[in-house]
């Protein structure tokens, strides 16, 4: 079993290297003069049994074409099979044709990831769950709610009873309701909002009485905190005790940071599957959970050829 790091997330490949207990496969992933990505592997890996740790957010474009290279160098080296980990899917909001004459991207990469050599992915919280299907090759798509209710039991133990899981739109039920599974069966409440353009949302209609409860917004991808920020002042104005938010992948584009900061959140966490930018550290609303002992538990069983399902039962 080899570990081989992309440039997008180092810190995140470096703790899922300790906790394996395997360093890391010297390799040089640099840029030409031009900008043109070159990738030489420093050692043997012929029959190895290789993951490449990259996740495809932004610049998005440099690092999937970072992805693809790593893997044509391992086919290249004759690797005997190539799992790709991806943490945080790029493209995976284009899951589908929104409207005429436009891509589903989504399927697009699938196929460049196949392509390119990969024998199997692995991820973290797929946007959409029909995405495994868009890959023809085995794919894991790990969750991130085991690790986010383990660190809500720990950290608001004092409203034991009192929380709420609340999904920001319909689309996110499936995913809230695990959630509230995890904390005793908490009670459910959905946010009708509505879409007009692509990063702009104006919160309808709670579903739901969220009076006197600490309710807790649980999402997949935190792009521009619009959504979440109008659902907490929502949430407020219709009684709710407080609002922290749990996402699985924080993207935070333009000016989310601030947005979150100045919001009624009293936090928002997001998992470390995305590397942090100097304005995400050095927020005071923002933290981020590891998802290291996760991914990296998935990967040994995947090279053992143990059961990856299990790890949430």
């Amino acid at each position: 079993m080899k570990l081989l790091a992309g440039n997008s997330n180092p810190a995140l490949a470096r703790d899922i290297a300790s906790y394996l207990e395997i360093p890391l496969t010297s390799a040089s992933v640099r840029r030409f003069a031009d900008e043109e990505i070159f990738v030489e592997i420093h050692e043997n890996v012929r029959g190895e049994d290789v993951f490449v740790i990259q996740s495809t957010g932004a610049p998005a474009n440099d690092n999937l074409m970072e992805l693809l290279i790593c893997i044509d160098a391992l086919r290249r080296a004759s690797a005997k099979r190539i799992t790709a980990v991806l943490p945080y899917f790029g493209y995976a909001r284009q899951d589908r044709k929104p409207g005429p004459r436009t891509p589903i991207s989504a399927k697009l990469v699938a196929n460049l990831i196949t392509v390119a050599g990969a024998n199997r992915v692995l991820s973290v919280d797929l946007h959409a769950g029909q995405i495994q299907g868009f890959f023809d090759i085995p794919t894991d798509n790990l969750y991130a709610a085991p690790v986010m209710s383990a660190d809500i039991e720990s950290r608001f133990p004092q409203h034991r009873g009192r929380l709420m899981v609340v999904s920001p739109d319909v689309g996110g039920v499936v995913r809230a309701r695990a959630l509230a599974r995890r904390l005793d069966n908490a009670p459910l409440s959905i946010v009708d909002k509505r879409r007009e353009r692509p990063g702009e949302s104006e919160v309808m209609n709670i579903i739901g009485d969220v009076k006197g409860r600490f309710c807790v917004l649980v999402d997949d991808i935190v792009d521009s905190a619009g959504t979440l920020c109008n659902a907490a002042k929502a949430l407020m104005e219709a009684g709710a005790e407080g609002v922290v938010a749990y996402v699985s992948h924080g993207v935070l584009s333009g000016g989310a940071v601030a947005r979150v900061e100045g919001s009624l959140l009293t936090e928002l966490v997001v998992t470390d599957s995305i590397a942090a930018c100097e304005a995400v550290a050095g927020a005071a609303k923002i933290r981020r959970l590891p998802i290291a002992p996760l991914v990296g538990e998935a990967m040994r069983r995947i090279s053992d050829e143990a059961s990856v399902s299990s790890l949430f039962d």
